[in-house]
């Protein structure tokens, strides 16, 4: 399955397609599964610099789906989910709840904000 194929090969998933975000999305959902989206374009330099960051946590955080999303390419789910400017970082529970979200690059508050969303949650 493609989405079980996706997690195995990297830690963070780039969405490629409207078709690829609802397979993960629903996947997502039917798993209870928490995501932490980074919405970016490869003309943002702040956004680019997150990608290793945004990894390396996938790598610390393993029960959390990280997901990439480049809104150039993938038009209709930046307008879906109303992202504005780059970078913007999406917290989701349960693959459909939207807990928070973080504009802006920032290594230390998205860390906290992961905390606060889905480690430290009492929910």
């Amino acid at each position: 399955m493609a989405f079980e194929e996706g997690q195995k090969r990297c830690k963070v998933i780039k969405i490629d397609s409207k078709q690829t975000w609802d397979i993960f999305m629903y996947h997502a959902k039917n798993q209870a599964r928490s995501i932490v989206i980074h919405f970016t374009a490869s003309w943002c330099i702040p956004s680019v610099a997150m990608t290793p960051v945004i990894a390396k946590l996938a790598f610390s955080y393993q029960n959390i789906l990280f997901l990439s999303v480049d809104v150039d390419e993938v038009k209709e789910v930046a307008a879906e989910m109303e992202i504005k400017a780059m970078p913007t970082f999406m917290f989701m529970r349960d693959g459909v709840e939207v807990v928070d979200k973080i504009v802006g690059a920032n290594p230390e508050e998205i860390r906290n904000r992961i905390a606060a969303a889905f480690i430290n949650s009492t929910t």
